[in-house]
């Protein structure tokens, strides 16, 4: 088992290795914004999927929708900007709210992050597997199984170590990024000497006394609360601040700027071609990839086009495998979580957070087949309830602060908190029905599981927290009873008989038998050799170990009243695994029951048996 996680996770590093393992802007780029640029591939879609409850009559209205989700993520953007200097520690709107809200708050920003972190896997590895699917019909029924495959080599490949993975992450990234920019500069070309055919206002302007009603003004803002899922991701940057090369807060900052004008231009830029060309979505053919059939045609150019998006989509939830474990290990720290949470492995990562995340998004993919607008109704309400939290953070802190000069930097973090605000109230309200419930119930029960292992870190630590009283009380040695089970007389049972002898005189063996005339041949046997040390034999007209023997345990604990005993189990250990289904496994069985008395100590003395 250690060969096999040698060759999938690399050899171990040296701690101090950790100030080497930071990231520059350009890998950074492709690690902590791949799942926001990413969204381009299904943002547009998810608007006009709501929009076509109504009809392709209003599909223009994707556009003036895109206009406000990008001036939202401009607001978004300044607004974690400035989270980014404030706390380069990282944690982003957990830490916000940790140091200016309240503890409850920052919990639930806390399990907020942590749930959308599963779902940007969830629904980035079943977008990717969509868009190849939508290329190659044959592969839907196995699209389960390759969402679970490519889930577990994500795990494989951040286990290996965050500089590592961001190297192979980093071309893919930059392949979309030259794919989609050439994708719309090629159709704005093709827009330009054709003409627009597709949706547009005047042929459609029938629609407009649809929206004097509230319904068609409720579609509009579903419309609007589906396409922020294009803003989902813009926060794992302020996250995962550590993680950037020195001077970390401002490359973070820098690095947040190319990630806000990389997404905004290329989501536009794909919702102008969808209304220009008169997209609309298919069953199994996603928006982005009649675009792309549109542009380039049935040539090579579409398929590479679609395994890049795919690639993207895929990588995409690397996102969370850098954001997931860096908040658990800060809200572990905190004692909210797991304390194994906050523990790096090998290769200088926290490893179990990885595992764990992979897990859950794992479930997430069985339990929703895998169906990407299965799971996006789920997707947006941990983003902007995070974007809430963490910006009304930020502002009661430069409200204290009371610094003139921050005044525009208020005003731009109020109108982000104001704005976020309504978006995850209008995404609660229209997608409540759809999924949303699950989260909304999700993020409170998450929040009392973090306050009871909270409680139970603190009263661990009220039980071990030694005051000089008692550690002078624990300095008085007392002499413990052993006992030893034995089922005869050996070379296993002599050596547990002398480290015995090393640490107690009060020395008694057990044995217990099924025939009562076994028992004078042990004895003589027995006197033969320990004729200074009792020997306890109980008949068992049942034929059962167990019972007897704790029996007679819970009766000498009595007798002693308090005192230690230590139960000393005599073990051989065979070379061959296979070896111990050869033997039974009293010891354990008793281990494992014993393990629970108060004032009992189960030590396991192994003999090694040669080949």
């Amino acid at each position: 088992m250690a060969s096999i996680k040698r060759l999938l996770i690399g050899s171990p590093m040296e701690t101090k290795r950790l100030k080497h393992e930071k990231l520059p802007k350009w890998k950074a780029l492709a690690v902590f914004s791949s799942d926001a640029l990413s969204s381009v591939a299904y943002a547009t879609e998810e608007i006009l999927l709501v929009l076509m409850l109504i009809g392709t009559g209003v599909f223009f209205f994707s556009l003036p929708i895109a206009l406000a989700i990008l001036a939202l993520l401009v607001v978004v953007t300044l607004s974690y900007r400035q989270i980014i200097y404030a706390f380069p520690s990282g944690g982003g709107a957990y830490v916000v709210a940790r140091d200016h809200l309240s503890t409850t708050t920052s919990l639930v920003a806390g399990a907020a992050l942590m749930i959308d972190y599963v779902l940007t896997v969830a629904v980035s590895i079943s977008s990717g597997v969509a868009a190849v699917t939508s290329a190659f019909p044959s592969l839907l029924p196995w699209k389960v199984h390759i969402a679970i495959a490519l889930v577990l080599l994500l795990m494989i490949l951040n286990l290996r170590g965050i500089t590592e993975s961001a190297t192979v992450f980093a071309y893919p990234t930059y392949l979309f990024i030259i794919s989609v920019l050439v994708l719309i500069a090629v159709g704005g070309w093709q827009l330009w000497h054709e003409g627009w055919n597709g949706f547009n206002y005047r042929e459609h302007a029938s629609a407009e006394h649809f929206f004097s009603s509230g319904y068609g003004v409720f579609i509009l803002l579903r419309a609007f609360a589906s396409g922020c899922s294009a803003m989902t991701g813009v926060e794992a940057i302020s996250n995962g601040v550590p993680s950037f090369k020195p001077d970390s807060s401002k490359n973070a900052a820098i690095t947040m700027g190319w990630m806000s004008f990389l997404l905004g231009t290329m989501f536009l830029g794909i919702t102008i071609l969808a209304a220009g060309f008169g997209v609309t979505p298919l069953e199994h053919k996603t928006v982005i990839s009649q675009i792309g059939q549109h542009v380039f045609g049935n040539s090579i150019f579409f398929y590479l086009f679609q395994m890049v998006t795919m690639l993207i989509l895929v990588l995409a939830a690397n996102t969370s495998f850098a954001g997931f474990p860096q908040l658990a290990s800060i809200i572990a720290n905190d004692r909210f979580l797991p304390r194994s949470l906050s523990a790096r492995g090998d290769r200088l990562v926290f490893s179990n957070g990885i595992i764990l995340l992979s897990v859950l998004a794992m479930i997430l993919i069985v339990v929703f087949h895998g169906e990407t607008h299965s799971l996006i109704p789920l997707y947006a309400v941990g983003v902007f309830l995070s974007f809430t939290i963490g910006q009304f953070g930020m502002v009661k802190k430069i409200w204290k602060e009371k610094n003139g000069r921050n005044a525009v930097t208020l005003v731009t973090i109020m109108a982000g908190m104001v704005v976020t605000g309504l978006v995850t109230i209008i995404t609660v309200i229209a997608k409540f029905t759809q999924g949303a419930w699950l989260v909304i119930i999700s993020i409170p029960l998450l929040v009392v599981l973090f306050y009871k292992i909270r409680a139970h870190y603190d009263k661990l630590g009220e039980q071990l927290r030694l005051d000089e009283q008692e550690w002078q009380h624990r300095q008085q040695i007392v002499e413990p009873k052993v006992i030893i089970p034995i089922s005869g007389v050996s070379k296993v049972v002599a050596q547990s008989i002398q480290y015995a002898r090393s640490i107690s005189h009060d020395i008694t063996a057990i044995s217990i038998i099924f025939h009562e005339d076994e028992e004078p041949k042990l004895r003589e046997k027995w006197e033969k050799f320990y004729p200074d040390i009792e020997l306890k034999i109980i008949y068992s007209p049942y034929r059962t170990i167990l019972s007897p023997m704790l029996d007679y345990i819970n009766e000498v604990e009595k007798q002693t009243k308090g005192a230690p005993i230590t139960i000393l189990m005599p073990q051989f250990i065979v070379k061959k695994w296979w070896h111990t289904l050869l033997h039974n496994q009293t010891a354990i069985i008793l281990r494992f029951f014993l393990i629970l008395k108060k004032d009992i100590v189960i030590a396991t003395l192994p003999y090694h048996l040669k080949e």
